[in-house]
């Protein structure tokens, strides 16, 4: 198309590719953002997909420049066809984001036209994937910030080229919850005679035990997103990696308290916000959501996970 050039992503072209993720992330989770380094990063390895990542047979960034500007970009994953990839990724194909910005206003003489450089690169980006002849073909908007992944309400733009483009949403819907950490509760004690504490690493950040006699109830795992360089404007953020509580304790006040005692030291190492993420439709995570929302937590996004094309 006249105007419109799709190539291969250039390291000069960083600045403007940051600024199209950063727009993006600040439209689901506010103030967040990441550095060029970490956009970066990305590009070449994602070294907290630690079980994914190795799976990657193939990558390519493709962007598409209107009028000397980035208009728009996509970031592409080939994964391998054999057991060197998990059996549900095997052999197939993935948009792991897909940015563009969007149209200007009626009567905007600025980039009225911005769909069509959008239009353009997605038909490169299936191409893309045509050319690999992958047996699958996934898209979603995995971006290198936290809790921004799949397509979130707040891209109404995306969905529609996706759709237009012959992608199907058919996974689920999560929903994204921030509370700031002064808003958690904090019970007066231990809701349980004799309870204790326990903190150790764990498997998805610090972990902290409600501990019974010899027996761990329940505990939760808060990580923080404190990376100096590689989130530089995270500080004051972490998220809730697991929160368990042990059936015959539950609806005593142990997650409550539990809760309270990672605010307290998240607070230590001042830590404002807290981010966590659930089902939307799953009946199982209905109390789950519930007990969010009598904590403090707000709803961000609704964000659509899973989306498929047919291949040829």
């Amino acid at each position: 198309m006249p105007g419109i050039e799709v190539r291969p992503f250039r390291r000069s072209d960083r600045e403007q590719l940051t600024d199209l993720v950063n727009a993006h992330a600040g439209a689901v989770i506010p103030r967040m953002s990441v550095s060029v380094s970490t956009v970066l990063a990305q590009l070449e390895r994602e070294p907290g997909e630690f079980i994914v990542d190795p799976w990657v047979s193939e990558r390519a960034t493709l962007v598409a420049e209107q009028r000397g500007r980035v208009s728009a970009a996509a970031h592409l994953l080939r994964y391998f066809a054999d057991e060197r990839a998990g059996e549900s990724y095997r052999d197939s194909g993935e948009i792991r984001w897909f940015l563009f910005w969007p149209e200007a206003p009626a009567g905007n003489p600025y980039w009225p036209d911005a769909t069509q450089a959008a239009e353009t690169l997605i038909a490169a980006c299936i191409q893309q994937l045509e050319d690999w002849g992958v047996s699958r073909q996934n898209a979603g908007g995995e971006l290198p910030v936290p809790g921004v992944y799949g397509v979130p309400g707040q891209w109404p733009h995306i969905r529609a080229i996706y759709e237009r483009a012959g992608f199907t949403h058919t996974g689920h819907t999560e929903i994204v919850y921030l509370a700031t950490i002064d808003d958690l509760p904090r019970p007066a004690g231990p809701p349980v005679e004799g309870l204790g504490l326990q903190r150790c690493v764990g498997i998805n950040g610090t972990r902290l035990s409600a501990v019974a006699g010899d027996d761990v109830i329940g505990y939760i795992e808060v990580e923080t997103l404190t990376a100096g360089e590689r989130l530089p404007r995270h500080d004051g953020w972490a998220d809730i990696g697991n929160l368990r509580v042990t059936g015959q304790y539950r609806r005593r006040g142990v997650a409550t308290w539990l809760l309270g005692q990672a605010a307290d030291w998240l607070g230590l190492g001042q830590v404002g916000r807290l981010l966590d993420y659930a089902y939307a439709e799953d009946r199982d995570y209905a109390s789950y959501r519930s007990f969010l929302a009598a904590s403090g937590f707000r709803e961000l996004t609704r964000t659509q996970r899973g989306w498929t094309r047919d291949a040829r």
